[in-house]
């Protein structure tokens, strides 16, 4: 008896890979933030990588130089990849200034006393755009961060169809966070189509192609369409390479961090 339960042990212990039930990813945020600042020659010196509960606020990084990861994030990711995908996505929005934009357009509106609309459904409208506009920044920020760290790519599309879908997603038959997914799809093709070829094997990312393939044939078969999306592609990479190098002359600062530094201080 004692020889079968040895005998089962052993089997699955073959079965089961090593550590696959036990892998936390708020352990590998800062090792893996780190590799992702610093192969992008992004100084990492005092830069702190903190696990934090719900929403994240990552809007005094120029003063803290602190990264906030959320566990609400971290719940999608199941190896370094997909740790990857959610620091970088953080990264990416501190990179891009988003949050410096914002505080940049408030203290614009408050000094002529303006807002960008009064009606409450077109405010929700244009909250809800420019949310997605920005997660997109982020996420081919994301992209370029991972590529140059060692990372698979294509993890982030992963992390982001491994969410809950919204009732429409779910209506249309979509991945979750289709558009975003798709977007971090046509960007790979373009910028690093060896890691498109490459793929990623889990059952997820193959849904997700399975989803992307008829759209991405549908617009091959456009000569305009085609050609459109390579123009915008181009237009992307050429966007990401410039947001990371500018941020990286700057010692860890955006255009809209220095922008808002200026703009806060002439107020004073």
């Amino acid at each position: 008896m004692k020889k079968f339960l040895l005998s089962l042990f052993v089997a699955v212990a073959l079965v089961v890979p090593a550590g696959a039930a036990t892998y936390n990813p708020s352990t590998r945020v800062e090792e893996v933030g780190t590799a992702l600042m610093q192969k992008s020659a992004i100084s990492a010196s005092n830069v702190k990588f903190m696990v934090v509960s719900g929403a994240v606020d990552n809007s005094a990084y120029v003063t803290n130089k602190t990264v906030n990861v959320s566990t609400n994030e971290l719940t999608f990711a199941g190896n370094d990849n997909e740790v990857a995908a959610v620091v970088g996505n953080e990264l990416g929005h501190i990179i891009a200034g988003h949050a410096s934009k914002g505080k940049v357009v408030s203290l614009l509106q408050a000094s002529t006393n303006t807002s960008v609309t009064t009606n409450e459904a077109a405010a929700t409208l244009v909250s809800n755009y420019s949310n997605l506009k920005q997660e997109k920044e982020a996420d081919l920020v994301a992209v370029d961060l991972m590529v140059n760290a060692g990372y698979n790519p294509l993890a982030l599309i992963v992390v982001l169809t491994k969410q809950t879908g919204t009732y429409w997603e779910t209506l249309l038959g979509q991945p979750s966070n289709a558009e975003r997914a798709l977007n971090v799809y046509n960007y790979v093709s373009y910028a690093y189509p060896a890691k498109l070829k490459a793929g990623y094997g889990c059952n997820e990312y193959r849904t997700f192609v399975a989803y992307a393939e008829p759209i991405i044939a549908t617009r091959e078969s456009s000569k305009k369409l085609s050609n459109k999306n390579t123009k915008a592609q181009a237009k992307n990479k050429k966007s990401v390479t410039n947001k990371i190098t500018k941020f990286r002359v700057r010692g860890g600062m955006s255009g809209w961090d220095a922008a808002y530094g200026i703009l806060k201080g002439g107020a004073q």
